[in-house]
């Protein structure tokens, strides 16, 4: 079957629920910062995500408690703040305190969808990857481990510069062009939870415009808890610049793809 489209996915917030684990870890860390003065909400969290630079939890983490301080009338050059001690903390958060057996928030998060779903793009001659900005460990975990994907083609945290940059996107793209064969140019939709996903397609758009480039917003679970906040989240996601916003990954189906791509 002819190849149709390119997908890529990231993965917090679309291949798994990261509500009660990235973000209940940077709550953590923050708090643990601050000495206890200051426990970011997920609606917190949401805010500083929707600026599209803070795809790195460890520095939205830092950047949460810098503002922190600043709203006392600090500066952020005095406070002492150790940021290996801060990413140390927050791993042991997420991942637990036994490196070789991790028993951290990492070990609750629900998936998003199954890997039925990713047949039957296969099926339908879809190629597929993942880019996010998540470490490498914490991918496998999730892709090989729970949704026993075999050797999916991934670029993670220490593969790429971090989001909005699109350089990760790019080599997840060359990559499966590579591994499958694929006629050139062909268009590719990247599906992400948060501005900075959508900022990237626009910034890969900007520095190929000969290629079709579709970015597809998903919500993740927590802001779906009230009309309100899933009305606001999508709103940031289109104004970003997402073509659709969708409720469940799954809901991009090969038809839904097929729209996305011919209109």
């Amino acid at each position: 079957m002819m190849n149709k489209a390119i997908l890529v996915f990231d993965i917090d917030g679309v291949i798994r629920d990261v509500g009660g684990s990235y973000r209940r870890a940077i709550a953590d860390t923050v708090e643990y910062c601050t000495s206890g003065a200051f426990t970011p909400t997920l609606a917190d969290i949401d805010q500083l995500k929707s600026e599209g630079v803070w795809n790195n939890d460890w520095e939205a983490s830092r950047e949460l408690v810098y503002r922190h301080f600043e709203g006392q009338a600090q500066k952020r050059e005095d406070v002492a703040l150790d940021y290996q001690k801060l990413v140390a903390f927050f791993q042991s958060r997420y991942r637990g305190l036994d490196e070789d057996n991790w028993n951290g928030y990492i070990c609750s998060e629900p998936l998003l969808v199954s890997s039925g779903y990713f047949e039957e793009l296969m099926a339908a001659g879809f190629s597929w990857g993942f880019f996010s900005g998540a470490m490498r460990a914490e991918v496998a975990y999730v892709l090989e481990g729970k949704l026993e994907l075999s050797f999916p083609v991934v670029v993670a945290m220490e593969d790429a510069p971090g989001k909005p940059d699109p350089t990760g996107l790019f080599e997840v793209v060359e990559q499966l062009e590579k591994q499958d064969g694929l006629a050139e140019n062909l268009p590719v939709i990247y599906v992400g939870d948060t501005v900075g996903d959508i900022y990237t397609v626009e910034n890969a758009r900007k520095q190929v415009p000969s290629r079709s480039w579709v970015g597809v917003g998903v919500l993740p679970p927590h802001v779906q808890e009230s009309e309100e906040r899933q009305n606001v989240y999508t709103a940031k996601l289109l104004e970003a610049g997402a073509k659709v916003v969708l409720d469940n990954i799954e809901e991009l189906s090969v038809e839904a793809i097929g729209s996305l791509i011919n209109n």
